[in-house]
């Protein structure tokens, strides 16, 4: 019978390995990701100035966008600052409870960020379907119950895995080899059988993010039915423009994970550095070009860009 040191199960820390095989290059990968990280810390600190200065984008649409910018904040914090930690100052260590933490913010961003998107396809069904009665179903006390239902869906879906960690021995080595802690990838280092894992770790997508993907899905298809049924043109486009900008943020968020998912589960044959760039891609690119998206393609707040960035200009 195999017997466990009982401080195996509390490791003092990991290695984060970084990205195998492209060791000689990871100054220069971190050049490209430290810009993204930049660009998503500025655009989401100016859209969230923004929301909150100007009391005419305090409206629903624009109170789930500031939320969807304060997740994108923690999302890119708790996965960029280590990754370029890692690759240019050779810090690869990191404690157990570090592990955790970043494993944490990291799922439990993601699911907060789907379930925003789905909050915001129910706006424009709201107001696309309902426009009359907008105002009323919409109210600050329904979009702060939404909020607060939102977190706490997520906080109680991801708790779960901390302790489904915790319990775990880990007695063989102690090197992830990727740039961050998540779920799987560090139970996978235990000698013990992690069943519990792998289904909760199937389950909890299942349950959150893919069937906020099918309500999305119902969301739109009902908008679009029924903006197609406006008798104007210009009411038409009007309609699809509002929503343009939402569509774009959801395949930014879904189709690069996604894509990451399917590759690491089916592409075997796809070399780990290339899984381990695209797993970064989906956490650090999303935050980066949903601020400009959306300032791009809302009228409201690229009016108020630029009379931010030029007072004079638009006077």
């Amino acid at each position: 019978m195999v017997t466990f040191n009982l401080s195996s199960y509390n490791p003092s820390s990991f290695t984060l390995m970084g990205i195998p095989g492209l060791e000689k290059f990871h100054v220069w990968i971190a050049i490209p990701f430290c810009v993204i990280y930049l660009v998503a810390i500025v655009g989401n600190s100016v859209l969230l100035y923004l929301i909150a200065r100007e009391r005419s984008l305090h409206e629903p649409m624009f109170l789930f966008l500031s939320m969807l910018a304060q997740t994108d904040l923690i999302l890119s914090s708790t996965t960029v600052l280590k990754l370029l930690s890692n690759l240019w100052f050779g810090d690869k260590k990191i404690s157990f409870a570090g592990c955790l933490t970043q494993m944490f913010f990291l799922h439990f961003s993601f699911v907060v960020d789907s379930a925003i998107l789905l909050a915001m396809a129910y706006d424009r069904y709201v107001a696309i379907c309902s426009p009359l009665r907008y105002t009323t179903i919409l109210t600050h006390q329904v979009i702060i119950k939404i909020m607060v239902g939102i977190i706490i869906r997520s906080f109680c879906a991801i708790l779960p895995d901390v302790f489904l960690l915790k319990r775990l021995p880990f007695c063989r080595t102690h090197i992830i080899p990727h740039t961050y802690c998540e779920h799987i990838g560090v139970a996978r280092l235990s000698c013990a059988d992690i069943s519990i894992n792998i289904w909760y770790g199937f389950a909890v997508p299942h349950m959150t993010v893919v069937s906020d993907i099918v309500l999305i899905a119902v969301s739109y298809t009902i908008i679009l039915r029924a903006v197609f049924r406006l008798p104007s043109q210009g009411a038409c486009q009007k309609a699809l423009g509002t929503c343009g900008s939402h569509i774009c943020v959801i395949l930014m968020l879904y189709t690069p994970a996604f894509f990451s998912i399917f590759a690491h589960r089916f592409g075997h044959n796809v070399p780990r550095h290339v899984l381990i760039l695209f797993a970064n891609s989906y956490v650090a690119i999303p935050p980066a070009l949903n601020p400009i998206v959306y300032g791009v393609k809302t009228k409201q707040i690229r009016d108020k860009i630029l009379l931010l960035f030029y007072p004079k200009g638009t006077e």
